[in-house]
């Protein structure tokens, strides 16, 4: 059945626009009128949504939220579907909305209906809410799956946050560097030229820069165009990019970093799933997906083959030699007793509090450095200009 947007007046005056349902734009009109409505404006909704369609995650966030809160006041699903697609800003994302309510209306299993938009609802998301439907709580699951969308989003602001100001005291200062040797320095400099005066070996190496700087920008861009490239052509062999990706992972403070945000991720995914009554092998199939790192996550899929052949899964994570003792210790003595979703809700606070503090002790220690070095190199600018300066004020006085 077409779905049509539409723009009325209520009874009141007040303009009211929403979606409907109708085998036509007649019968549409009808079953406003029917509702007291008088249509300014239908059109039919576009049942497909051509292209790849991202979505915000604070969007998605607030759309998860609010059907939790429908569901749990008895509202049925399509009709609480049809609400949050009428209240929702983003126009594309709407109509989604509004097509997923039509397709459950026609008797298809919500996680089939959200599948057909991965770029949206990923695995985790879609994984989950099936676990929902089979189980009747479904309600629930949307409160834990927005808890989980803030708590991910959460970390990620922060992260921003903090390096926002590091990095526009990076540019402020290159672009400061830049136009004090392009413009500033070569017109000081000039003078002393004409007074014959003896340029310092300082001046001389940043006159030469300045009059080589637009090359060194152009090499710049070629060679950040060429990383570039060269990353393309990695992200296409699968088996380089996973070594380079066990290789980051060795990097010290950066690798032990990236290794504990991964296990984080991957252990609060986990503990959602498996409190959801998934089991425990198909919860190790969708929560290596969450992991960016293909060398943990071919760990992770030889894990869980291990697991499904009867074998201990323990054991291929202890033979990979990365991952902390805090983590196998507590993973393996969740399974001996039972409750692996406990133990890893207790991985996912201790690796995000470790997180935490690592982040706040490194960019603690940047603000300062990233201060320090740029200052040094507006120092060298500033002396290679001075010292001329200096040097004619002394030969005018002798």
């Amino acid at each position: 059945m077409p779905a049509y947007s539409y723009k009325a007046f209520d009874g009141l005056g007040n303009e009211q626009s929403g979606r409907i349902s109708a085998d036509s734009e007649r019968a549409a009109r009808k079953q406003l009128k029917n509702l007291d409505l008088m249509p300014l404006e239908i059109s039919e909704t576009m049942r497909k949504v051509k292209g790849t369609v991202r979505v915000k995650t604070k969007t998605l966030v607030l759309i998860t939220r609010q059907l939790a809160t429908l569901l749990d006041s008895s509202i049925p699903l399509d009709e609480s579907f049809s609400i949050v697609s009428n209240h929702c800003s983003d126009e594309k994302f709407a109509k989604i909305l509004y097509s997923i309510r039509e397709e459950v209306m026609q008797g298809r299993r919500l996680s089939d209906a959200l599948k057909k938009y991965p770029s949206i609802f990923n695995n985790t998301y879609v994984s989950l809410v099936s676990a929902g439907d089979n189980s009747g709580k479904l309600d629930l699951m949307f409160s834990n799956l927005a808890d989980y969308l803030e708590d991910s989003e959460s970390v990620k602001q922060k992260v921003v946050s903090a390096l926002a100001y590091p990095l526009i005291l990076v540019a402020f200062s290159v672009l400061v560097i830049i136009a004090l040797l392009m413009f500033v320095m070569p017109q000081v400099v000039d003078q002393f030229l004409r007074a014959g005066v003896e340029l310092p070996l300082l001046t001389s190496i940043l006159m030469t820069l300045s009059n080589q700087l637009p090359l060194i920008l152009v090499i710049c861009a070629l060679g950040l165009g060429l990383v570039n490239y060269l990353y393309k052509k990695l992200l296409k062999d699968e088996e380089k990019l996973k070594s380079a990706h066990r290789k980051i992972l060795y990097i010290p403070i950066i690798g032990d970093f990236l290794l504990k945000a991964e296990l984080e991720r991957f252990s609060s995914t986990m503990h959602l799933l498996l409190s959801s009554g998934i089991n425990l092998d198909q919860a190790m199939e969708e929560s290596s997906l969450v992991m960016n790192n293909l060398h943990l996550r071919s760990i992770v899929i030889q894990s869980n083959r291990d697991l499904k052949e009867g074998k201990d899964f323990i054991g291929v994570l202890e033979d990979s030699s990365i991952f902390p003792d805090m983590f196998l210790q507590l993973i393996s003595s969740g399974f001996m007793a039972g409750n692996l979703s406990v133990m890893f809700e207790k991985v996912a606070i201790f690796m995000k509090s470790e997180i935490e503090t690592k982040r706040s002790i490194v960019l603690s220690l940047l603000e300062p450095l990233v201060i320090i070095i740029m200052g040094a190199f507006i120092l060298l600018v500033v002396l290679a200009i001075l010292i001329p300066i200096m040097q004619m004020n002394t030969i005018s006085i002798g």
